[in-house]
């Protein structure tokens, strides 16, 4: 009987190797790790009296170190215990609860169809690479070059290029025989009963070939090369072979490298192909990446069949938090025992590409030592908004968490889970009661309360988050990144110096002070210690004292640089000399600027994911409707870059100065 690859991985997938053969042996306690799902035993093939065979869960694999035997569920079954293949099949598929397929020549024959259509995209991979080193492939070659890619990355990743003839694929994949049905069974092709002459659907793209697990390319993503293409990413549509929710890019590779004598730990996600391709370059082989939409379900269940705690990576900004959000929900119902989720926070505007590029894999090594626990960003999310201050939103904070909590399936972990929240709602509520050192112009109202009840004394007992509980503050002071300036922009170097100068301004605009998450690096961490400081001298503080702390903390440097940078563009109303409502009001328009710019650079590359997606699915009208946005943000952006940020009659415009300096002094 013939089994499709597909239900022998399911039932691979579903009963641990140890499970299969545990059953025939004893695990040595001593070199056993359960908890890595690493076992260690007498070989069973061979009498031994110290344990040389080697089993592990996660490779779905047996090795013996003494007799060299080898193999997976199925072959232990069969040369242990002389079981045909049939049998074997059989026997695991009952541990998996699992009903063996029934005899179906339509099965039988989609599975000879399945591989012809692998033999089919593996034809157009080819094709692909080949015209990436023609004359037409010369800008997609030199924007891998410009991205940093080596010719080695290119060619372990099978890049390639589709050129920009409607037919060029198409004809070429005809002049070898493939027919038209498979030609457009592989998606390779767009067409349907309203279009005359079917075309590629790739064309004049940097193409990214997919790989399903058993690493056969199964789809395409497609890279525009052109500024005013319909999608900047572009996917193969959903076929036999590719059914995008159920596939995470670099997924193979990943796995297998966390197989490796010196594998990783775990797999990260990340957004994108490039973030892949890139941390693989800088020697960080074990990410992979959802393939341009959310993170669904099936590509996290597949992620935990393959290590128990996957780290999920984010922007910082509000869209990289909301994302962060939506996978806390849809992990929650599914925890269990060992098996979670962790979230590394990236600095807002920065992907994996930008932290690796100049100063290698330490950046990003860092952001993944920072990683969140699960619990800590339910905290985090239902704390941020603050405005705790009456015990009626306390209850509130309460019944949400219980609610939050209570989706959790296993009973033992959603039992720790709720303990977990007494303990943070303990600490909180007795850090912000009255009379313990709040105050409302540092620490109160929203932020302050919302911090996990920090006050003067330092954090509170019991193990909850630290007092700057929301992610874009601690990407704030992080310093994980050496920032990509030797200088910061003007701007920049305006927000930090102004609340350095006029401290008082914290009174009336601490949330927003709080969450500007610089890009240069040495703001980062001079804004880490300069929050601190404002939480340890609450009313006491003052520009000396500030000053003092930011010094003792070694940024005595950076703020000379500031002062002198501000003083060369004449930017008065920074400096200390500015009177207290002169330097509100310039700081204000500064902080909308940078507010502005932020929110429509992330509304940008939303709209052109969603692009994306209706296009996938042919919605003109979609398509249409989403374009017509992105215009408007897009000549949004334009007179953005045009506008001058008025601050005391100096024009800021792109970090840089506009115009003649007439200030203060």
């Amino acid at each position: 009987m013939r089994f499709s690859s597909d239900f022998l991985d399911e039932i691979r997938d579903r009963v641990p190797i140890s499970a299969v053969v545990g059953r025939r042996v004893t695990w040595d306690r001593k070199k056993t790790n359960v908890s890595r799902q690493d076992y260690w035993a007498c070989c069973p093939f061979h009498g031994e009296k110290s344990p040389s065979f080697h089993c592990e869960d996660r490779k779905g694999r047996y090795h013996c170190f003494g007799c060299g035997v080898s193999g997976d569920h199925f072959r232990f079954l069969t040369d242990l215990e002389g079981l045909s293949f049939v049998e074997a099949v059989q026997q695991v598929a009952d541990m998996a609860g699992i009903a063996m397929p029934q005899p179906d020549p339509q099965a039988e024959r989609r599975e000879r169809e399945r591989t012809t259509l692998q033999d089919v995209m593996e034809m157009a991979t080819q094709f692909f690479q080949d015209q990436l080193q023609t004359a037409s492939g010369a800008r997609a070659r030199a924007y891998l070059r410009e991205r940093g890619l080596s010719g080695r990355t290119i060619e372990t990743f099978r890049l390639g290029y589709a050129p920009e003839s409607r037919n060029a694929l198409k004809e070429y994949l005809a002049s070898k025989g493939v027919p038209k049905e498979q030609i457009e069974a592989c998606g390779l092709v767009v067409h349907g009963p309203d279009i005359p002459v079917s075309y590629d659907r790739f064309r004049d793209r940097i193409m990214f070939p997919i790989l399903s697990s058993r690493e056969k390319v199964i789809a395409f993503g497609g890279r525009a090369m052109a500024a005013d293409a319909m999608a900047k990413y572009l996917n193969s549509n959903e076929t036999e072979l590719f059914h995008k929710g159920n596939v995470l890019y670099n997924f193979s590779r990943a796995r297998r490298a966390m197989q490796g004598a010196d594998g990783a730990d775990t797999l990260i996600a990340v957004e994108g192909y490039m973030d892949v391709i890139a941390l693989y370059q800088a020697g960080i082989e074990n990410a992979v990446a959802p393939l341009g939409t959310a993170l669904t379900e099936n590509q996290l269940q597949l992620m935990w069949k393959t290590t128990p705690v996957p780290v999920l990576c984010f922007d910082g900004d509000g869209a990289g938090q909301r994302a962060a959000f939506r996978a806390v929900d849809l992990a929650l119902p599914h925890i269990k025992p060992g098996q979670s989720l962790r979230f590394a926070m990236l600095p807002d505007g920065k992907d994996p590409d930008d932290l690796v590029k100049r100063d290698g894999r330490q950046p990003f090594d860092r952001v993944l030592s920072e990683a969140r626990p699960l619990a800590e960003m339910v905290w985090v999310r239902e704390t941020q908004a603050g405005g705790f201050d009456t015990p009626e939103k306390r209850a509130e904070l309460e019944a949400k968490l219980k609610q939050v909590v209570n989706v959790i399936a296993d009973e033992n972990v959603r039992r720790h889970y709720q303990q977990d929240v007494r303990d943070r709602l303990y600490a909180f509520f007795q850090g912000s009661q009255p009379g313990r050192g709040e105050r409302g112009n540092f620490q109160g109202g929203g932020r302050g309360q919302g911090q996990g009840g920090r006050n003067s004394g330092g954090r509170p007992p019991g193990p909850v988050a630290s007092s700057r509980g929301t992610i874009s503050d601690r990407l704030a002071r992080s310093g994980l990144v050496r920032g990509a300036l030797d200088q910061p922009t003007l701007r920049e170097s305006v927000l930090a110096l102004t609340i350095v100068n006029h401290p008082q301004l914290l009174e009336g605009e601490y949330d927003e002070v709080a969450a500007i998450d610089y890009e240069h690096a040495g703001l980062q961490k001079l804004w880490s210690s300069l929050l601190t400081a404002v939480a340890e001298a609450g009313p006491t503080l003052s520009r000396e004292i500030l000053i003092q702390k930011l010094e003792a903390h070694g940024h005595g440097t950076l703020l000379r640089g500031l002062d002198q940078q501000i003083r060369n563009a004449r930017l008065w109303i920074a400096t200390e000399i500015a009177a207290a409502e002169d330097a509100r009001e310039g700081y204000r328009q500064a902080l909308a600027l940078y507010k502005r710019a932020r929110a429509l650079k992330r509304q940008r590359m939303e709209l052109e994911r969603e692009i994306a997606e209706a296009t996938e699915t042919d919605d003109g009208a979609r398509i249409e409707q989403v374009i017509s946005a992105l215009h408007e943000v897009q000549n949004e952006v334009t007179r953005m870059e045009n506008q001058e940020a008025i601050i005391d009659g100096f024009g800021v415009m792109s970090g840089r100065v506009k115009g003649p300096a007439t200030g203060h002094g």
